[in-house]
């Protein structure tokens, strides 16, 4: 039997990245074999991102793009995966003719059958189950990301419910992995020759309080820390009221625990936080940021905003904008809200016009610009640890890699103009300038 070559495009973020290698590992090699090339794939994934109205356009946008393959090139069989499908269903299948195969976010183990199932009739299928797929340590699973650096999900699904956001409808409850799962997965992929792993979740901070273990975020840290050939350790998509006392100290005192938090905040009013249906207010957000400042001085903070949830006033905003004007982030990002069918904030009074959301988007970008561009300027001269990661893409003459304050794929870059290293290696860099969102630095020389 000759091989069917897949080729697949994952949409959205870290989370769906790994969901596609998860699909790609369930594929048997004896059958099917991967290709980057879409010309030459026999079969398209696009793994789909669904949580707000750009993403999904972009989710339609590429489907469409791919599509075309079928028209002219070699492509028999077109499959859609993830969130569109898991929130849409039906409704997306009658929009999409071209699409000849549907799977939500937990259909991963089912995917050879359905691939047959569709080879054999040639007809659309559209088969979602209930998002209750957790992928373990025994889990097959295709890596896509660099070999030195990769993203391992403690948890699936999520219980903070609030009310702008549909992820409990495409995720499910809140799963947490057992300890003993994570740490096997981990021990391999630096067998393998990985230095840094993103451990990901809807909310880290929530990881084990599913289980009746007694499995927690700071018991798995302790066990992931003894993990000889790790080098970073980093956390992403923390909520803030999950930020313990002990968390705090075990970041500051474990040296493979990157100093640097994801804490999306999402707002600083008190009303608005509470119609988002947030677990905080602004004295905690404050006391939090003093708590992590005052424990971790060198600690590098992301936070994200969202501009013109229903009702935000001017004076609310003004309130957020001067929030962000203080320059207590490194890092921030913004979000236009985006109303969701389905969603508590979708049915709420006083939608704000799109108009008035994209000028608060772009005032709060630009005031964090210079809040950044400070922040990276008050680097220079310090030796920092940085991964090399391979070449510019303006001029292989420079070589670029991130430092421990910037995560893979959302922040800037270190671009190193001085000194030889391989891919993958670790090593100290003297900044010696800096831009709004990238630095650049010499390799310290022993």
């Amino acid at each position: 039997m000759n091989k069917l070559n897949v080729s697949l495009v994952s949409l959205g973020c870290p989370k769906n990245l790994v969901d596609a290698e998860v699909m790609l590992g369930h594929l048997p090699t004896d059958r099917f074999r991967i290709v980057t090339d879409e010309t030459q794939a026999d079969i398209i994934i696009v793994n789909t991102c669904a949580f707000i109205s750009d993403a999904q356009e972009e989710s339609v946008d590429t489907i469409l793009e791919v599509a075309d393959h079928k028209k002219h090139g070699r492509c028999q069989m077109l499959v859609v995966s993830g969130c569109l499908p898991q929130r849409y269903g039906e409704k997306l299948a009658a929009e999409l003719p071209e699409v000849d195969l549907f799977v939500g976010t937990a259909d991963a183990p089912r995917l050879v059958a359905l691939l047959d199932a569709q080879l054999k009739r040639r007809e659309q299928i559209t088969a979602i189950s209930r998002p209750d797929f957790l992928y373990d340590h025994t889990t097959p699973r295709v890596r896509s990301s660099p070999f030195y650096s990769t993203y391992v999900k403690i948890a699936e699904g999520c219980d903070n419910h609030c009310s702008y956001c549909v992820i409990p409808r495409l995720r499910g409850s809140l799963r947490s992995r057992s300890i003993d799962s994570i740490v096997a997965e981990v021990r391999r992929l630096t067998a393998d020759g990985v230095k840094e792993v993103n451990l990901i979740a809807q909310d880290i901070t929530a990881y084990g309080a599913d289980r009746d273990d007694g499995a927690r975020l700071e018991g798995l840290l302790r066990e992931l820390v003894k993990i000889d050939e790790l080098r970073w350790l980093r956390l992403l998509y923390a909520y803030p009221d999950g930020i313990s006392d002990e968390l705090i100290e075990l970041i500051a005192s474990e040296e493979k625990i990157c100093n640097y938090l994801d804490l999306p905040f999402q707002h600083v009013d008190d009303a608005i936080l509470k119609q988002m249906n947030r677990r905080i207010d602004e004295a905690s957000i404050r006391s939090l940021i003093r708590r992590l400042r005052e424990r971790i001085p060198d600690l590098t903070l992301r936070t994200s905003f969202i501009v013109g949830f229903p009702g935000e006033t001017e004076e609310q905003f003004a309130k957020l904008h001067e929030f962000v004007n203080e320059g207590l982030f490194e890092r921030v990002g913004v979000f236009r809200y985006s109303r969701e069918e389905g969603t508590a904030a979708a049915t709420m009074e006083g939608q704000v016009p799109e108009r008035i959301k994209k000028s608060r988007y772009a005032k709060l970008m630009k005031s964090q610009q210079r809040v950044s561009f400070r922040r990276n300027r008050a680097l220079v001269g310090r030796v920092e640890p940085v991964l090399v990661e391979g070449y510019s893409e303006e001029t292989e003459l420079l070589l670029r890699g991130r430092c421990i304050c910037q995560a893979p794929d959302i922040d800037g870059q270190v671009y190193i103009t001085a000194g030889n290293a391989e891919i993958g290696d670790i090593v100290d860099l003297r900044i010696t300038d800096s831009s709004d969102y990238d630095l650049i630095g010499e390799i310290v020389e022993d």
